[in-house]
């Protein structure tokens, strides 16, 4: 099982000029599409005398949540081709925006799909990209007396574990690589006692 991704480490920066237009671009790791919104409204606040704030992203490991934008370009012309970098490097996690101050001189429709294309092609190779593992989220509880079972099964196979909550019973939420997700569970489900609880995807 692939239970892996690429995405990007930081910010970074990129830029592309044509016939006295120039195209900013920023691309940024992101998590949620509320982080987008507020990464987009502050480019929009910063760069405001800008003709337009284009931009594209995805989410995801499986890359299943995704938009563009073309921010009153011709359709198709500007969200659309940052996508298109942004899918072609197998990226997510990631949001390019593109900032277009306008020079006076009209690109046409495949100019302006080659500048938005080569800005998101030059912010990308700015970027330090980074594999990412895909970690599926459980919390476990059990009485206390079952604490060393259940910890050598976490030291030996969970990528993350928290602390202990001790209560009425003892509660940990940990990660695990989707490729090992099975064993681990068979591993925690044969100590009698526990209650495995799977939490979310990220």
């Amino acid at each position: 099982m692939d239970d892996t991704f690429l995405t990007i480490a930081d910010k970074a920066q990129g830029i592309y000029k044509d016939k006295g237009s120039k195209f900013l671009a920023f691309a940024h790791p992101v998590n949620t599409e509320e982080q987008v919104k507020e990464l987009v409204a502050g480019y929009r606040k910063q760069y405001f005398d800008a003709r337009h704030h284009c931009y594209a992203y995805m989410l995801g490991a499986k890359k299943t949540v995704f938009r563009s934008s073309d921010d009153g370009e011709p359709s198709g012309t500007a969200g659309r081709p940052i996508l298109g970098q942004i899918q072609s490097n197998q990226l997510t996690n990631i949001l390019i925006v593109v900032v277009r101050y306008f020079g006076g001189v009209l690109l046409g429709t495949s100019g302006l799909i080659q500048a938005y294309k080569l800005a998101a092609v030059d912010v990308i190779n700015n970027s330090s990209i980074k594999e990412e593992i895909v970690l599926q989220q459980f919390e476990v509880t059990f009485p206390y007396e079952l604490m060393n079972e259940v910890m050598r099964v976490l030291k030996d196979d969970a990528m993350n574990f928290g602390t202990p909550e001790y209560t009425l019973a003892c509660k940990i939420g940990f990660g695990v690589r989707q490729s090992r997700v099975d064993l681990v569970c068979t591993k925690l489900k044969k100590i009698e006692g526990i209650n495995l609880n799977e939490i979310e995807m990220c």
